[in-house]
């Protein structure tokens, strides 16, 4: 017997289905969300049919929505990119699915590949941009749904939160 605890568990605890908890029919917490990014993102025959290309602006396309929270498909070609801005009191989740975006953020700019995946809190502030020579597509998940994208100019300080 293990001296630490008084419980122990026999065999595979996988192999015991009724012990498991049922997978939620709509995540509610960051790591569901990320899970749910990363379920999307694996199963190409959901998004991939749908992308479009658009020379004059981002393409979106609104893939899912749930109880508080909705999920996006964009697509970005060359030299598209959103500016400087945060997603109000929402939540999110972005997920690159093809292609490369560059993040700036107050801490920098990062390059996000095939599988990079940014959880942000409300109200932070960055802008995305394709600044390869080939297209790119995301995956958002936006919890709750988005409902505002305030614009911030480049002399504006980054917050990451306000009021």
């Amino acid at each position: 017997m293990n001296s630490d605890s008084d419980l122990q568990i026999a065999g595979d605890i996988l192999e015991v289905p009724h012990l498991l908890q049922p997978a939620r029919e709509h995540p509610s917490t960051v790591a569901e969300f990320v899970g749910l990014a990363r379920s999307i993102a694996a199963d190409r025959s959901q998004w991939e049919h749908l992308v479009r290309y658009d020379a004059t602006s981002r393409w979106y396309h609104r893939l899912r929505t749930g109880p508080g929270y909705e999920v996006w498909l964009l697509s970005w070609v060359p030299g598209q990119g959103t500016g400087l801005h945060d997603h109000g009191p929402s939540s999110g989740v972005l997920t690159v699915l093809a292609g490369e975006l560059t993040e700036h953020t107050r801490g920098g700019t990062r390059a996000l590949g095939v599988g990079a995946q940014q959880v942000y809190a409300p109200r932070s502030v960055h802008g995305i941009v394709n600044d390869s020579l080939e297209p790119a597509v995301s995956l958002h998940i936006y919890s709750p749904g988005l409902t505002e994208m305030p614009m911030h100019s480049t002399a504006e300080p980054y917050a990451t939160a306000r009021a």
